[in-house]
């Protein structure tokens, strides 16, 4: 392999990401492609096989005629921080099953007893580990990116939680020069379904980013319509229009 070339692969989660990091360690250029980029790019080329060489002339036949976009590692910090984050999430999701089980128990008459202490018992203890791991990752994000945090932060609408994930999922927002491409990463941009008199589809956003930060920051655009006047004012304009409150709500999430 000549020091030229470039080593082109998919994002497949967890089982690229240490190949590329290694490849980059060792000082060879790496470019990581979006999965349904390249299946889309085969389906345009009606490829029907589907095995490891075949999947590797596909991809090698998109970095050739779409070229490719150079790859380098996410910070250290953000690599801590995210699985810090997924932590959270599988708490919170155990949290969910343990509250629910609690209820459909406390819903019987079962108020008392050991299966009861016992959740009761596991409810806490998942609440301080989340509020563990919460301060940990909080605390790596002030060591390393305290000004981009109380940036966000500032902006009325916006809460600690939503400001720390939206920084560790952008990865600091470095990759983006336009609010616009923001919007697109996040799945908030509006996508129109129409073609002349017969096809009239409802206009919808794209929903293609990260499904957990595209629900928080539409979770803020309920306080930001409260206690941002921009978003206030934006809300209000919509709805005079004879938008759904939905669509300006989403409007508002844009906006923030």
């Amino acid at each position: 392999m000549d020091e030229e070339d470039c080593c082109v692969m998919e994002a497949t989660g967890a089982y690229h990401y240490r190949l590329a990091e290694f490849l980059y360690a060792h000082n060879r250029m790496v470019s990581v492609t979006n999965a349904l980029s390249i299946k889309r790019y085969g389906q345009m080329k009606f490829k029907r096989n589907k095995n490891d060489k075949a999947d590797a002339e596909l991809i090698w036949s998109y970095a050739q005629d779409q070229g490719v976009i150079l790859w380098e590692p996410r910070a250290d910090y953000l690599e801590q921080c995210r699985s810090l984050q997924a932590v959270v999430s599988l708490y919170l999701k155990q949290n969910t099953q343990v509250k629910n089980k609690l209820e459909f128990l406390e819903s019987k008459g079962e108020k008392t007893g050991v299966v009861v202490r016992s959740l009761k018992l596991q409810l806490r203890r998942i609440k301080k580990e989340i509020e563990t791991v919460e301060t940990e990752m909080e605390q790596l994000i002030k060591q390393h990116d305290h000004e981009l945090l109380s940036c966000i932060r500032s902006i009325p609408g916006i809460g600690k939680k939503t400001a720390m994930f939206l920084i560790v999922f952008t990865g600091g927002l470095e990759s983006f020069e336009t609010a616009n491409q923001l919007i697109s990463y996040l799945g908030l941009a509006p996508t129109e379904k129409r073609s002349g008199t017969s096809v009239s589809g409802s206009n919808r956003i794209s929903k293609a980013g990260n499904p957990k930060l595209r629900s928080m920051l539409f979770l803020c655009s309920f306080t930001a319509y409260a206690h941002n006047p921009h978003c206030k004012a934006l809300y209000e304009r919509l709805i005079a229009k004879g938008k759904t409150p939905k669509l300006a709500l989403i409007a508002v999430a844009n906006k923030l």
